[in-house]
């Protein structure tokens, strides 16, 4: 491949992963994912009501994939904002350990 289809491939690529952030919040299950459920079915209800309502360590800058107050939109704008900002790091990343000796 040379470099023109490359950049082509990367901007399909972000183009998609803005895609998916954007119809997320439409097409994911209401229902608990595996990992709630999991917990559900090991751990009495008493003791993962009281471990959901524990506060965390670290507050989270978007809990719940969503930004307050702003419905599916604060979803779709958090989860754009999280997909950019790994597309950064990533590519940050790529910059610093693809330098030639």
């Amino acid at each position: 491949m040379n470099g023109n289809s490359n950049m082509k491939f990367l901007y399909a690529g972000i183009a998609i992963a803005l895609l998916l952030s954007i119809l997320a919040p439409f097409l994911a299950s209401p229902d608990p994912d595996g990992l709630e459920s999991a917990a559900g079915g090991l751990i009495e209800g008493s003791k993962l009501s009281h471990l959901e309502e524990t506060q965390p360590a670290v507050n989270a800058p978007m809990p719940d994939y969503s930004i307050g107050g702003m419905g599916k939109s604060g979803e779709v704008l958090a989860i754009a904002v999280g997909t950019l900002a790994v597309l950064a790091i990533s590519f940050g990343f790529g910059k610093v350990f693809n330098k030639k000796a």
